[in-house]
């Protein structure tokens, strides 16, 4: 199965939030300029909806050439109405609550994005949330940026915002081997996971930046938007000890698979540690499948699954990683995830058309960067233990559900994870990919 047929998310890619360290912030697409007019020359019938193979590749401004994977655009000249009615009726047809959407005329709306938001359920779920939390779009050149892995200007660390305002608290969680961030500084790496940063550029992280100005300096130094910045850092470590030092970002790559352990505990064997950051990108497949050969060749008893800060990604790989675990005898006849569409659906797949086939335990390379076919290896273990949290989400919640369906002992460490057992499809149309929930995941128990 190609990799362009398995490219169904089960849950946001993990997305790097530029969160200010103080107040402030824009939305996009405001300011001055030119208003586009309201799209006319398309009746809208309320409850009347068109095929959106009508309106598909309709576009306003065609794109002409070739994408990231060098792939033509099957742009055509349109217009913002068959965009915004393209949106309408593939909300109608693939949207999980299809039936909870209001039907608002597209020709009121000035802007795909605009219309796109309100073509959701408004219902809350019995603890008062929003039932979908998940409705999101990006610009397609830059959602093909992440899954393929393009460089972009960092430290090589993840650092949070726990704490916006003032006493702010910026930490960090993670960071990268062979980066500016893990360079060594007297001995010791420059960042490291908890460490709390306390100046940027000579402005107070904690009780600073009351204006504009230093708020954009903590921003920028912090979250670097190119290569070859450098700017200044006072940081403060776990052991109370404080350091400061320069850094200078650089265009890097993050590796899904952040780190691997053996931890030797004598009489009960060894432990294999994986911290895995995202299902969310073509490499992942490659890199979870040389961290379980490498805990294979070390004869592991027990694995620790990080998904801690894993926001999910691709099912299918959701499901590699799954099947290597656990191994063939226990996935047999099993399945790893049924996606359950809209009523209307019935028993077809209303994004890809055809029946809706259940996700199986994948055993073999899917094309996304392995070879197709390829055998995976296996641990073969009865039992797994993952670390989560609230950023656990998705396709990593998947892992945890899709094992247990197999009835594998999965045992659950952290806090709550973030509660999404629903999925989508990323769609391209014109130059926006649309995420809106299409399907839930039910595992091999129902």
């Amino acid at each position: 199965m190609p990799a362009s047929s398995v490219r169904a998310f089960f849950g946001a890619i993990a997305m790097a939030a530029l969160a200010g360290c103080g107040g402030g912030g824009g939305g996009g697409g405001g300011g001055g300029g030119v208003v586009t007019p309201p799209p006319t020359g398309i009746t809208w019938t309320q409850g009347s909806f068109a095929s959106s193979s009508t309106f598909e590749d309709r576009c306003a401004t065609p794109r002409s050439g070739v994408d990231a994977l060098g792939r033509a655009f099957p742009d055509r000249a349109g217009t913002l109405a068959q965009e915004l009615f393209w949106l309408r009726s593939w909300t109608n047809e693939t949207y999980l609550w299809n039936t909870e959407v209001v039907d608002q005329n597209p020709n009121n709306f000035s802007d795909r994005v605009g219309y796109f938001n309100v073509l959701k359920t408004n219902l809350t779920t019995p603890n008062a949330q929003p039932k979908d939390r998940f409705h999101f779009n990006i610009v397609t050149s830059d959602y093909l940026a992440q899954v393929t892995s393009a460089p972009t200007a960092s430290y090589g660390a993840e650092i949070r915002v726990f704490a916006g305002t003032p006493p702010r608290d910026v930490r960090v969680v993670y960071t990268d081997p062979s980066t500016p961030a893990s360079e060594l500084l007297a001995g010791t790496p420059k960042l490291a996971r908890g460490a709390k940063i306390l100046t940027v550029d000579g402005i107070d992280v904690v009780n600073g930046g009351t204006t504009q100005a230093q708020v954009d300096t903590l921003n920028n130094g912090t979250f670097p938007r190119t290569a070859g910045e450098t700017h200044a850092f006072t940081v403060q470590y776990t052991n109370g000890t404080t350091r400061s030092f320069s850094m200078t970002s650089a265009n890097l790559v993050e590796p899904p698979v952040n780190r691997i352990a053996t931890i030797d505990t004598g009489a009960s064997g060894k432990v294999g540690y994986i911290l895995l950051n995202t299902f969310g990108t073509d490499s992942t497949e490659k890199a979870a499948m040389d961290a379980i050969t490498a805990l294979k060749a070390q004869g592991v008893n027990d694995v620790v699954l990080d998904l801690r800060y894993n926001g999910g990604g691709y099912l299918a790989i959701a499901s590699q990683l799954s099947y290597m675990v656990a191994g063939p005898t226990r996935t047999a006849g099993k399945t790893f995830e049924r996606l359950q569409f809209n009523a209307a659906a019935g028993t077809n797949d209303p994004v890809l058309g055809g029946a809706n086939t259940p996700t199986r335990f994948e055993s073999t390379g899917l094309g996304f960067s392995v070879v197709q076919n390829t055998p995976l290896p296996t641990l073969d273990l009865p039992r797994v233990y993952v670390l989560s949290t609230a950023s656990t989400c998705s396709a990593s919640e998947s892992v945890v559900n899709g094992l247990r369906g197999a009835d594998v002992d999965v045992v659950l460490i952290g806090s709550k994870t973030c509660g999404k057992p629903f999925g989508f499809y990323a769609t391209d149309n014109c130059g926006m990919t649309y995420f809106t929930i299409q399907f839930q995941g039910l595992n091999n128990k129902n």
